[in-house]
């Protein structure tokens, strides 16, 4: 009894990521998108946002601008290894989700920083609390069968250059339409639907044991690291 009941379990496992890769790969493929896209529109616009904030020296704006969008990058790469770690212990679909709900709740602050030092700031803490494609990137590789493994990461890689490219073009169109603060609490509410969509839709299977899980989150960091 114990023994086919464990047979079944085991069947059970095996059969989740049968039943649920497709949508998955959709729901980080989306959420990828946007958080991107959240990450890169401030391009085009950073230094008149900057000079909003009440920097008029052209030096000075070019050195915030700078250091404004850089900052997210930065601690993002930092604290990357950090949320791969708790990602094996906690389980990776609740990264994804801290990963969305803290971008969303950054990018929406931004829309309401008063000085420049205030943008940086809140810069550095999405890339803190940000992380979704290389989180996705791992979820996916985990939660996919293997026959279909390459498809899903070429897709989801898709989704991830597809915001970088599409995020500097919606962030020179919106700011003249709608105002520069606008553009970012519009880009926190899609990164909200995101989190929604991972919380609500997002399957994780049963995870395997930790030497693998640690093996496959390696592999995968590396990986990330090389491109």
């Amino acid at each position: 009894m114990t023994g086919e009941k464990t047979m079944t379990q085991q069947s059970d496992g095996e059969a989740e990521p049968e039943r649920y890769w497709r949508r998955n790969l959709w729901v980080c493929m989306a959420g990828s998108f946007t958080t991107l896209i959240a990450m890169t529109l401030l391009l085009p616009f950073l230094p008149l946002y900057v000079a909003e904030l009440g920097v008029s020296e052209p030096a000075a704006v070019a050195r915030w601008s700078g250091v404004a969008y850089g900052a997210t990058f930065f601690t993002a790469a930092l604290t990357a290894p950090l949320w791969g770690r708790l990602g094996d212990r906690y389980g990776r679909k609740l990264m994804l989700i801290r990963a969305s709900l803290g971008m969303a709740i950054a990018m929406s602050l931004i829309g309401m920083a008063s000085a420049p030092w205030q943008l940086v700031a809140l810069r550095l803490l999405a890339g803190l609390l940000g992380g979704y494609a290389s989180g996705a990137t791992i979820f996916i590789a985990a939660q996919t069968p293997k026959a279909h493994t390459g498809w899903a990461l070429g897709m989801l890689s898709s989704g991830v250059m597809a915001g970088n490219v599409v995020g500097p073009l919606i962030g020179g169109l919106l700011p003249p339409l709608i105002g520069i603060r606008a553009t970012f609490w519009l880009a926190g509410g899609v990164i909200f639907l995101a989190f929604l969509a991972t919380s609500l839709l997002l399957k994780e299977a049963p995870r395997p044991a930790p030497q693998q899980r640690q093996r496959e989150t390696a592999a995968l960091s590396l990986r990330q690291g090389m491109l």
